[in-house]
């Protein structure tokens, strides 16, 4: 594997997720999830998004080689505020970043190895005030700009 030290965007990204089986996004903001997302439309390549803030986590799974599978920007509109709801800014509960995190590699592994059921199509969330998951289902957007629903 090769570790990049830097911000990449651009088609620099493009050709990264190009190159991949699945890509984890892990990001602090709106702007790169949004280009995130769309290069894996573009790229037919998986994308298991998970985000954590103050005391809440979510996950899921957008794998646009299946045809019902919601992008992620079906779920959450491109609004134009990349800095709307940043942990860098909110803070987060240091233990919940862990709580999601491995529950992002576990919905990974199942995906790459094609076993169990994943996250596609629907959003599971944790607040760690009650430590309560909750999981919605989530459907294509038929205005979607990236992937058209």
């Amino acid at each position: 594997y090769e570790v990049l030290a830097k911000r990449v965007e651009g088609d620099e990204l493009k050709n990264l997720i190009e190159s991949v089986d699945l890509v984890l996004d892990c990001s602090d903001n709106f702007a790169t999830r949004f280009e995130v997302n769309r290069y894996s439309v573009e790229s037919l390549t998986p994308l298991v998004s998970a985000a954590a803030i103050r005391m809440e986590g979510q996950i899921s799974v957008y794998d646009p080689r299946q045809a019902a599978s919601p992008c992620y920007q079906c779920l959450f509109p491109d609004a134009g505020d990349d800095q709307a709801l940043r942990c860098a800014d909110s803070g987060v509960f240091s233990p919940l970043v862990g709580m999601i995190g491995t529950a992002q590699a576990a919905e990974a592994l199942k995906c790459l190895m094609g076993i169990g059921e994943t996250l596609q199509g629907r959003l599971m969330m944790l607040d760690a005030l009650t430590a309560e998951w909750r999981t919605i289902k989530l459907s294509l957007d038929p205005a979607c700009k990236v992937c058209g629903g």
